[in-house]
């Protein structure tokens, strides 16, 4: 059997269930952001790892050492935000080529990495002969009773995102695209290539015991908000006409052929924004009170249904339903 038979999600599961029976009982392992390991009688540490491939996650030509030592600890720590934590040490393992990658390359890439303030404990180099890799493994802590989960999500939740979806998508098809430079499509690529992780969103929302489920968006919703659902055993129906598009990708889909906004919001991934479901008794609220902690709203886009763990999408604007299979997320295989 072949690899992209069973997908990076089916490989990950095979994975997952040879290792379960030696996991400690009370630590958390593979299945959610991150692991979760009691450190005191209050506390868990988290800890999650990820790698960025030259050639796959990033193309080095286009790509400055600054922002992909920025990228590649941005994506890591918003998988500690994800979980309702706190960032508190990093561990780098960086693969380097011996050739077209000096001193002063590095220099940058740390300088981009030293940006988020979150210290460097370790890690190892090593000689590549197939480009540049980035391996980062984060450590954060959070008080118990704010750790969020994948698998905690209800029915009547009502599912929310912490902002706009599908810029990065958008920057890195100009990108491939070789598309002409213009001060839209610039900044599409800074999206791409500078993503924000949102800690401090995480923090917050960590402490509201209205949020039942979270995670953040790295493959899309449409792919993302299936593993909420999954893990959770519950359904979602989403609204297309609710899934937040910036003026920035919506100008810039209508001028080139082919693209579709709403598809690159739910398919194209690396936004890092926070996906949610919140009881419906408590999102009024929660929603006026993110408001005013961070100066832009939370954006409803659906609401979690009792039954099969599947994406019903319907444009509530339009009166329509459309088929589950038209929009998927990124899976690597």
């Amino acid at each position: 059997m072949k690899i992209n038979e069973i997908g990076e999600f089916g490989l990950i599961g095979r994975i997952a269930e040879r290792f379960a029976p030696l996991v400690p009982a009370g630590w958390e392992g593979i299945g959610d952001d991150c692991a979760v390991i009691p450190w005191d009688e209050g506390q868990s540490m988290l800890i999650t790892t990820d790698l960025l491939v030259e050639g796959v996650h990033f193309l080095r030509d286009r790509i400055s050492a600054r922002e992909l030592g920025a990228k590649s600890l941005a994506v890591n720590l918003s998988d500690v935000a994800a979980m309702g934590g706190r960032a508190v040490g990093t561990f780098l393992s960086l693969g380097l080529p011996a050739e077209g990658v000096g001193v002063e390359w590095c220099d940058a890439f740390f300088e981009g990495y030293r940006s988020f303030g979150v210290p460097l404990l370790g890690g190892d180099t090593t000689a590549s002969t197939t480009g540049i890799i980035v391996n980062i493994t984060v450590l954060g802590r959070a008080e118990n009773s704010r750790v969020k989960r994948r698998n905690t999500a209800r029915p009547g939740d009502r599912i929310a995102v912490t902002g706009p979806l599908g810029e990065s998508a958008a920057g890195l098809r100009v990108l491939l695209e070789g598309l002409p430079s213009t001060p839209d499509t610039d900044e599409l690529i800074r999206h791409h290539h500078r993503p924000r992780p949102h800690l401090k969103e995480g923090e917050w929302l960590g402490r509201e015991r209205g949020v039942h489920a979270m995670m953040d968006v790295s493959d899309g919703v449409a792919s993302d908000l299936l593993h909420i659902l999954r893990g959770s055993a519950v359904g979602a129906t989403v609204d297309l006409s609710r899934i937040p598009v910036s003026p920035l990708l919506q100008r810039t889909a209508e001028q080139y052929d082919g693209w579709e906004a709403r598809r690159l919001a739910l398919t194209g991934g690396e936004d890092y924004v926070l996906l949610l479901t919140v009881a419906p008794e408590e999102a009024d609220d929660l929603e006026r009170r993110f408001e005013a902690q961070f100066g832009r709203p939370l954006h409803w886009i659906g609401t979690c249904t009792a039954g099969a763990p599947e994406i019903v999408y319907r444009d509530e604007a339009a009166g329509t339903t459309v088929e589950n299979t038209t929009y998927r997320g990124f899976n690597h295989f």
